[in-house]
């Protein structure tokens, strides 16, 4: 297997793109090239987590798809440990504020194809799939692919910039119904606060800025099919995000999958002992929920069937 960190940004040490690519054999790939899956972990673009970034990868690699770990802008700057940073008093930093996220996505796509003779990457078959706020960026994506601002950034053919399937694990997908939701509940309101305020500025609830950053209200014809999972008990991102995505698919006619399973709390990752951290042990991991990866393989399988 090829492992690499490459970075996407000359300068940059923290947007980088790993890679997990199969070795040519005779017996698998014999010289024929494979889908590949882009893997965005979540972190509330304060971080990006671990446990939704290798064992994820993995978990496609095994699937038969090479796959990448996309680490993008985020808040923190690794000066000293994640949880005893203050982000509620962190400047803004212009470099990892909106829309650089989603072009870097963007930049991923860029990487692979410039190598995809070398790595036997079908560009024609990439996915993206991403967790809660790295959900949020696939959806991005997903409905700007397409348009200048992540076309005119990059500068590639728009063809090799097109995701060919969407996996979104408890996304983020309207803003502004988050906005009026934590305001009423007042659950959630500082997290939420601090980590928009560090993506999106000072003025971060403007409302045409929040609109700007709703993708449920962005789907068009152009948006990929997407599969969608999330849990109905997940304490930090209502499931009415995922409900919604998938209503504005339906309304445009875009192909889509959705599970909700009834328990598990948010960042579940795989849902096993593989991706699930000693403190939250009860709450990441769940028989029926640990289901989504064998449904999205399924589902994967008919866009990217290896050997037809």
């Amino acid at each position: 297997m090829k492992c690499e960190k490459i970075k996407l940004i000359e300068g940059r040490d923290d947007v980088t793109l790993t890679t997990y690519v199969l070795d040519d054999s005779s017996e698998l790939n014999n010289g024929e090239k494979r889908p590949a899956v882009i893997v965005a972990p979540g972190g509330a673009y304060l971080c990006c987590s671990d446990r939704e970034a290798e064992p994820v990868a993995l978990a496609f690699l095994r699937m038969g798809y090479n796959a990448f770990v996309l680490r993008y802008s985020v808040a923190y700057d690794g000066s000293k440990p994640y949880w005893e940073t203050d982000f509620g008093t962190q400047a803004i930093n212009p470099d990892k504020m909106y829309p650089t996220q989603m072009r870097e996505i963007g930049l991923a796509f860029k990487c692979i194809a410039d190598h995809a003779d070398k790595w036997l990457i079908d560009t024609s078959k990439i996915a993206i799939c991403g967790f809660s706020a790295g959900a949020h960026n696939c959806a991005m994506y997903s409905t700007h692919w397409s348009k200048p601002v992540i076309t005119d950034y990059v500068g590639i053919d728009k063809e090799l910039l097109r995701p060919a399937a969407c996996v979104l694990g408890y996304p983020l997908t309207d803003y502004i119904y988050m906005n009026n939701k934590v305001k009423d509940s007042l659950e959630g309101a500082e997290f939420f606060a601090v980590s928009n305020r560090l993506t999106l500025g000072e003025n971060w609830d403007d409302e045409k800025l929040l609109l700007d950053m709703s993708p449920a209200r962005l789907v068009d014809s152009d948006t990929p099919p997407t599969f969608i999972w999330s849990t109905a008990a997940d304490g930090l991102v209502p499931v009415e995000h995922s409900i919604i995505y998938a209503n504005a698919l339906a309304e445009k006619k875009v192909p889509f999958e959705i599970h909700i399973y009834e328990n598990g709390d948010h960042g579940m990752s795989l849902c096993d002992q593989s991706t699930a951290n000693r403190e939250g042990y009860d709450v990441l991991t769940d028989s029926c929920a640990k289901t989504w990866i064998d449904h999205c393989e399924d589902w994967l399988y008919k866009r990217f069937k290896l050997y037809i």
